[in-house]
């Protein structure tokens, strides 16, 4: 039996194997192709701060980005799209097209942007996996080059404001899931009975917005109004992950939920802490000793002023 491949990537939670949408693109291609991996869930240290993610680890090698490792996997004869006609590997390639430019800008501002779900949400996951000090600092520089990348390819004019990009993006990303959702109709996937790369990258864009738990989706909300594409996302989900046990179970979710109650009672009980200092800096003995001194001041002032001659 050949030595499974080691995948480095994000961990997962809300019931996905990860959250993170170019890792779940490679574990869902791999799945659907047969292919061993070994996951490795990585966290920001500063050993890892510089790498890129999903990377394949090879022996001679690392590969990086989802469309080069799943060029490298069909390669290695683990090809799902062998059975595809000329006509729907171009549809693959576009639909992958589509996805990047129309869908990708808006869940970059959903998860990074939008401060109620990076508050909430994002901001929180992170840093719960970043050790001190960076998990005040990266996931802030993260959120500042998602916000950055927006402007950068879908700032030019006439969209100056951000109020104008941010309608923009959205309203790309909503035709985007109105296009994906009549591509499917009543298919189980894209392209018949039989999951795709186009399924993979569909399944990678769209599970973080169905499964996550945001206080401010009006993406999400679109896509709760498209059941065909939460059907396919949760089919997926069933079929290659809850049951090879990969998915987050309950009992999964209520660590990571502990976890974060825990971080965040800590907290709370440092500023209780910091409070009774400064408290019991007020009230101190040096403090008390001055107001002492005064008091024997006046009382003397006091003494010597009726025993002195009128």
């Amino acid at each position: 039996m050949a030595t499974p491949m080691e995948l480095s990537c994000w961990g997962g939670d809300w019931g996905l194997p990860s959250i993170h949408t170019e890792s779940l693109i490679v574990m869902a291609y791999a799945k659907f192709s047969g292919a061993e991996l070994k996951i490795q869930t990585i966290d920001w240290t500063w050993k890892t701060l510089t790498g890129t993610v999903p990377a394949l680890n090879l022996e001679d090698a690392v590969v990086t980005k989802p469309v080069h490792i799943v060029n490298y996997l069909r390669k290695q004869k683990y090809n799902v799209d062998y059975d595809l006609t000329a006509k729907q590997g171009a549809d693959t390639l576009a639909y992958i097209a589509l996805l990047e430019e129309k869908l990708h800008p808006a869940l970059l501002h959903t998860f990074w942007v939008d401060a109620e779900n990076y508050s909430n949400v994002t901001r929180p996951w992170f840093a719960s996996r970043t050790p001190f000090p960076l998990n005040f600092y990266l996931p802030c520089r993260q959120s500042s080059a998602a916000l950055n990348r927006i402007l950068l390819t879908k700032g030019e004019p006439p969209l100056h404001s951000i109020t104008e990009v941010e309608a923009k993006i959205y309203s790309d990303a909503k035709e985007c899931l109105n296009l994906l959702s009549h591509r499917l109709g009543t298919s189980q996937y894209f392209f018949g009975n039989k999951p795709t790369s186009l399924d993979a990258f569909v399944f990678g864009f769209l599970a973080p917005l169905h499964k996550a738990h945001l206080p401010s989706g009006q993406l999400q909300q679109h896509l709760k109004q498209l059941p065909s594409l939460a059907h396919f996302c949760d089919n997926i989900i069933s079929t290659y992950f809850i049951q090879n046990g990969l998915g987050s179970s309950p009992a999964g979710q209520d660590t990571v939920d502990a976890n974060l109650q825990k971080l965040t009672q800590l907290v709370n009980k440092e500023s209780n802490l910091i409070e009774k200092m400064d408290d019991n800096l007020r009230s101190s003995p040096q403090h008390r000793a001055r107001r002492s001194t005064n008091s024997n001041a006046s009382l003397v002032a006091e003494e010597s002023s009726s025993s002195t001659p009128a």
